[in-house]
């Protein structure tokens, strides 16, 4: 079993605030640093730390080398990255005294991916290999027909949720790994256990996993419903706790292992990440996860 993750490769713009800046207001930030990101890019090395191996599919500009170079040192395979005459995507991330964020998304190369490309990358693939996907790249339509002809497990992170997502036939969805506002936007409650109710009227076929920040994450599939809490630490940027999140949860159903687990070990390599700065430095190795004592 093969895990593709056909995602965005982003450099982030992050920018500590005092809060999140009004329409119309100026605010002075204290702190600005820039990091590689994009939720292909931070999935697929959390995909790695936990010990997976994981194929990225993408486009980046002429300057994402460092991109290239991230995804490498942390042994992400990048075969399947192709170069664009777009510039790289980047986002600009405001991080409040809170340690909430804010972000603006521009996708640049994110939003250049060809059908070409597409069909070059899936023809390695076949029938019960994973494809890991998000909505931060062009095509997602398309690469979900494909790979659903295919016989591929798609796991589908539906963020941003927006206009592009309504061109998806989300029926064909392995997987759903939701917060509770794409779990809103999806279903129109905001009930964690109304969001699941409508997510298994609407996806019978389809397991959902429901993650509620502080309050923990719920999976579902078609006759259970399994909940973990999550670990108090102290919050210092939730940037890439989703992303931590969903490259543990793929390497758990790898392994096999019993989703009570999978849950557990997501919940603890999401709580480090929190604690930590930045995207890709924030997030952990097995090592540090196992050896953990929350």
């Amino acid at each position: 079993m093969k895990i593709l993750n056909f995602g965005s490769l982003n450099y982030d713009s992050t920018y500590q605030v005092d809060h999140m800046t009004m329409p119309g207001e100026t605010q002075t930030a204290f702190q600005m640093e820039t990091f590689c990101g994009g939720k292909g890019l931070n999935q697929s090395i959390a995909l790695a730390k936990a010990g997976a191996k994981v194929y990225l599919a993408g486009a980046i500009g002429k300057d994402g080398q460092l991109l290239l170079d991230t995804c490498i040192e942390h042994g992400v395979d990048t075969s399947y990255i192709r170069t664009t005459s777009e510039k790289s995507g980047h986002t600009i991330i405001q991080i409040d005294r809170n340690a909430q964020n804010s972000i603006l998304l521009y996708a640049g190369a994110n939003r250049a991916q060809q059908k070409s490309h597409i069909d070059e990358v899936l023809s390695d693939f076949e029938a019960g290999d994973i494809i890991l996907l998000q909505n931060e790249i062009n095509c997602l339509d398309y690469i979900i027909e494909e790979a659903y002809k295919k016989g591929m497990f798609i796991v589908l992170n539906p963020s941003p949720f927006d206009f592009y997502l309504k061109a998806c036939d989300l029926s064909k969805i392995s997987l759903f790994l939701l917060n509770e506002i794409e779990g809103e936007q999806i279903t129109g409650e905001k009930e964690p256990e109304k969001i699941l109710d409508v997510m298994r009227e609407k996806y019978p076929d389809a397991k959902v996993v429901l993650t509620l920040g502080e309050q923990g994450s719920i999976y579902q599939d078609e006759k259970d419903r399994i909940s973990q809490n999550s670990f108090a630490v102290k919050a210092v940027d939730t940037t890439a706790a989703g992303d931590t999140f969903t490259g543990y949860l793929v390497t758990g159903l790898v392994k096999n292992m019993a989703i009570k687990e999978v849950l557990m070990m997501c919940s603890k390599a999401a709580a480090i990440a929190v604690s930590r700065k930045g995207a890709v430095a924030s997030i952990p190795s097995m090592d540090e996860v196992e050896s953990c004592t929350f």
